[in-house]
């Protein structure tokens, strides 16, 4: 948590402002107890108006000047922890956007969404609370115990004595509650996953008739979470209570000694009525003081788990570097894989074993095999969304990791299994992939993708707006302008993760001999489920339990390749 507070370092005048007023705001408070006990002694007693009348002006000046104070440290202290969170968050989504994903797979996206939401905001309350009243709190307990010995040493040593038993208290149930409120934030973080998953696979659910057994397992969670937010709740629900009782027999204490005092007129009734007001804002503040401290515990333990995060390094990071695409070995090998093994995080086998092949400039390659043979693992490795674990994949005679990260991926356009679009006109999500792409261009990539016409359809054209995720669109427009987006970078290698599923033959046919047809064609990687979306590629790499037990083109592995004729000749049966 401690390292944190760095990303207050841009606020330091507002960090020091806040507490300063707040300061300031405390004196004129203890100065009260000392204006009432003379308005008893000296106006009540003596009889004197104009003295009551004199002192009450000098209390509503006090309490207006109070009032002064504590907006403006108020506001100092919420512009401050607005922008410590401002800068937090958006240091936290740039770390998670240089994390691989191996490490988002391990730490798991609900995970990280509680901590970019839900963690920072607990932080943010914590920090502004802080500047409000750690340094209040004490210096008015304190302080008031001070003030005390001014009016009576033998009454104050009452508050000598009830002070450390409330902090005992206080810091004894703090450590208690700090390890459950992790608990409560790793049970909140299920909670999350599964309404992550139900809200993701809602169709999927309904298709299925899953409803009840969801909703039983939702609440499962839910009581999990309950139990040990009940359980804290008990903890911490013990503090008001027993800092009430201590307060409450220190005050009956200090009346009764202040009666028997007044009584032998050692005291005056006024002294007793301002030792009981600085017992009283003791109370008062032990209170705030105990909310800040639970405030305070959860905010540790949710800045501890976003520290954790920061902690985690990138496994792979953006070498600088002079190599680029361009460069390397003149051979005809442009995209080569030499003894690739690869296992995913935590994972006891490999995915991918013994992977070797070689492919030339501008060929279409067909990737096929049963569904967790390893065909979007293998092409994941290409623009090194994960990195092998064994052996070389290498471009142009150069090993990816030799590449600077984002040069390479700039040449290496990727589309994925699910078409992901984002909210906002169609021009604006083609210009992912080139910001500076006209409209000329931008058809030039809708014709190759077949989708030119999902454009011309629509009365706005490209400034048609999509919905989050393209949910107005239906999911081959979805696909095809996807493949669009993807086609306007001009890659270099381009690689269809089954992102033409929804398409029909004779689309996804037209697409592939467009994409042939291009004057800088691209080296193509077709990942399918259909033998008759790559059996026109130049080479067919056929994959089985991550293993490579076929190569070649379609008449031959027809021939010889028994797990290629089992997909082959079902879809074949099932078409005719």
């Amino acid at each position: 948590m401690k390292k944190l507070l760095v990303y207050l370092k841009d606020y330091k005048k507002e960090s020091i402002l806040g507490p300063s007023f707040k300061l300031l705001e405390v004196l004129f408070e203890l100065m009260v107890p000392l204006v009432v006990a003379r308005m008893i002694d000296v106006g009540i007693d003596g009889g004197n108006k104009e003295y009551i009348i004199k002192m009450f002006f000098v209390l509503i000046a006090l309490g207006l000047t109070g009032l002064i104070s504590a907006i403006t440290a108020q506001y100092f202290a919420a512009r401050a922890a607005v922008g410590f969170a401002k800068k937090l968050r958006h240091s936290l989504f740039c770390h998670i956007q240089s994390l691989s994903f191996s490490e988002i797979d391990k730490i798991g996206t609900s995970s990280l969404i509680t901590r970019m939401t839900s963690d920072i905001n607990q932080v943010q309350s914590g920090v502004n609370m802080t500047l409000r009243l750690l340094l209040r709190s004490p210096f008015v307990v304190f302080g008031a115990m001070i003030m005390a010995f001014t009016i009576d040493v033998k009454a104050a040593w009452i508050f000598v004595v009830t002070i450390p038993l409330l902090t005992i208290v206080i810091f004894g149930i703090m450590l208690l509650c700090i390890p459950k409120y992790r608990k409560v934030q790793e049970k909140l973080d299920k909670v999350l996953e599964i309404t992550r998953e139900n809200l993701t696979g809602i169709r999927v659910i309904r298709a299925f008739c899953r409803e009840k057994e969801e909703k039983k397992e939702f609440d499962k969670r839910n009581e999990e979470l309950s139990v040990v937010q009940k359980l804290v709740g008990r903890i911490s629900g013990l503090m008001n209570p027993l800092t009430y009782v201590m307060i409450n027999v220190a005050i009956a204490i200090l009346v009764w000694q202040g009666a028997i005092r007044v009584n032998a007129g050692v005291l005056t009734q006024g002294a007793v009525i301002a030792l009981y007001n600085y017992m009283s804002q003791i109370l008062v503040e032990l209170i705030k003081l105990a909310n800040l401290i639970l405030n305070m515990t959860k905010s540790f333990a949710c800045g501890n788990r976003i520290q954790a995060i920061f902690e985690i390094k990138p496994g792979i990071t953006k070498e600088s570097g002079n190599i680029n695409l361009q460069d390397g070995s003149m051979t005809d090998v442009f995209v080569e894989f030499k003894g690739v093994h690869f296992a995913y995080e935590d994972s006891r086998e490999d995915a991918l074993s013994n992977i070797s092949f070689s492919v030339r400039k501008g060929e279409m390659i067909g990737i096929i095999g049963g569904t967790g043979s390893g065909k979007t693992s293998l092409v994941h490795l290409i623009p090194r969304y994960y990195d092998v674990t064994k052996g070389e994949v290498r471009i142009n005679g150069k090993n990816v990791k030799d590449y600077p990260l984002v040069s390479l991926r700039e040449k290496v356009a990727v589309v994925l299994q699910k078409a992901v679009l984002f909210k906002g006109t169609i021009r604006d999500n083609l210009k992912w992939g080139k910001k500076d792409a006209t409209d000329e261009e931008i058809y030039k990539a809708l014709t190759i993708a077949q989708a030119k016409d999902v454009v011309e359809k629509k009365e706005e054209g490209l400034d048609y707006v999509l919905e989050q995720g393209g949910k107005n669109l239906s999911g081959g427009q979805r696909q095809r302008l996807t493949i669009a987006r993807a086609l306007l970078c001009e890659p270099d290698i381009l690689i269809l993760d089954d992102s033409a599923s929804a398409l029909d033959y004779a689309t996804d046919a037209n697409l592939r001999k467009a994409i042939q047809d291009m004057k800088n064609r691209p080296t193509t990687f077709i990942v399918s489920q259909r033998t008759s979306s790559i059996q026109n590629a130049d080479k067919i790499i056929v994959l089985e339990d991550g293993e490579l037990v076929g190569i070649g083109k379609h008449e031959q592995l027809l021939n010889h390749c028994k797990i290629y004729q089992e997909i082959y000749y079902s879809q074949f049966k099932k078409e005719a």
